[in-house]
């Protein structure tokens, strides 16, 4: 069974973008990501995406040479007038306007016995741990403090969540946390 893993990159300080809703200094070297050991696990590991809307519409509706080729669950209240680029055999995307159970469901048969990757927002992640679907969280932390901007965990859940942590990966620029979770009320 597909395990569901929610993974968001932030700053020391705890945002996910600055003040102006970038996410360069969150990400000054996409290529090199792409070619860590980190993330070529992760995209062999995955079998389909859960996204935000606000990540997809990030892409401006190109995602040639997305990482994932898999399929993608967008979650959105309005799906859009323009169908991205990029599409193929192995890279689809479905809009998913019922709410994030549907969209985790749908992703989960998608992704056969392969892992269900959460990716694109602390409101989709939260929205993740709040309904109890996530297994697994992978926080990624970059050596910036930004200040202010968007916010990974504010609001996220109304009772502690119990964590384990299981894995700790340390890249040249960021340090990458895996935690289980062991308990959720």
């Amino acid at each position: 069974m597909a395990q569901v893993i929610a993974s968001m990159t932030m700053s020391l300080d705890g945002f996910v973008n600055d003040r102006d809703g970038s996410v360069d200094r969150l990400y000054p070297d996409l290529e090199a990501l792409r070619k860590t050991e980190m993330l070529q696990e992760l995209m062999r590991t995955t079998g389909a995406v859960v996204m935000g809307r606000h990540a997809y519409d990030m892409a401006e509706g190109d995602f040639t040479g997305y990482e994932f080729q898999v399929p993608i669950f967008v979650l959105t209240h309005h799906v859009p007038q323009r169908i991205a680029k990029g599409e193929n055999e192995r890279l689809s995307f479905t809009f998913v306007t019922d709410g994030i159970e549907s969209a985790i469901r749908q992703a989960k048969v998608a992704a056969g016995d392969r892992n269900v990757t959460v990716i694109g927002g602390p409101d989709t992640v939260a929205q993740c741990i709040r309904a109890g679907l996530v297994d697994e969280i992978e926080v990624g932390i970059r050596p910036v403090l930004l200040g202010s901007g968007l916010p990974l965990f504010e609001h996220v859940v109304a009772e502690p969540v119990e964590l384990e942590m299981t894995r700790l990966i340390e890249l040249p620029d960021a340090i990458y946390l895996r935690f289980r979770v062991v308990e959720q009320r």
